[in-house]
């Protein structure tokens, strides 16, 4: 729309490209389609590629399932895989995605990627600080210094 009133001002494509920071030849696209059919065709046509399968409803739908946590689906271990949201996504709207192209879903949701560490249950983080303040640093090599640079 910008381009549109540059160009009613009489300003040139490859001066309104420059102004608005893109190429001459879009710039010229759009002075075309504009000598041609006016303003309204330069209106966004909307997002480039496939509407999506899920509206803003269905996705609360599933960020409150999943905030609810696997055991709240009948699962018994407390991890959200792939394979589980896919089956939670399919039981909520009957839309079914692939395993691969899920997280696609996950992410336009406000979710990302978390991955459990895996600690052993009898782990002494006490001790462990302990070790690593006192019997550590005297292990560690120095490097030696022979008057040497």
């Amino acid at each position: 729309m910008q381009a549109a009133k540059l160009f009613d001002k009489g300003h040139s494509s490859s001066e309104v490209a420059k102004r608005l920071g893109v190429v001459r030849q879009v710039s010229h696209r759009w002075k075309k389609t504009w000598e041609d059919k006016g303003v309204s065709a330069l209106v966004s046509k909307g997002k480039a590629g496939p509407k999506a399968k899920i509206d803003a409803k269905a996705g609360q739908q599933i960020t409150a399932a999943l905030m609810a946590g696997p055991s709240s689906q009948g699962y018994r271990t407390e991890l959200w895989t792939l394979p589980r949201v896919c089956g939670l996504i399919h039981k909520l709207t009957g839309v079914r995605y692939h395993e691969g192209h899920v997280w696609r879903v996950l992410g336009s949701l406000g979710f990302s990627c978390q991955r459990p560490e895996r600690r052993a249950i009898e782990r002494d983080e006490k001790a462990i600080r302990t070790w690593k303040r006192k019997t550590s640093p005297p292990l560690k090599k120095t490097p030696q210094t022979n008057g040497e640079p």
